[in-house]
């Protein structure tokens, strides 16, 4: 049996105390998110360790502090890539 997807989408503007938790969701909706990203040109990162998120912030929320390191490694690469 497939496991099932998990996508989380964050986002982060320099001024915000922590990135923000933009969308995520299980399944088709995880799928629905990475094409998204997808077809507006978003790097999509594969980060088990912020899978968690999904269980313990809603979209809108800024992402708790046991998350920084892993968001920031993906908010790094992101950026690498930009330029």
């Amino acid at each position: 049996m497939a496991k099932k997807k998990i996508a989380s989408a964050i986002g982060y503007s320099p001024g915000d105390p922590a990135p923000v938790l933009l969308a995520s969701g299980r399944g088709r909706e995880a799928e629905r998110i990475i094409a998204i990203a997808r077809e507006a040109g978003v790097e999509v990162v594969e980060d088990a360790s912020l899978a968690a998120l999904l269980d313990s912030v809603k979209p809108g929320d800024f992402i708790p502090p046991w998350c920084w390191e892993a968001a920031a490694k993906i908010l790094a690469f992101v950026t690498r890539m930009k330029t």
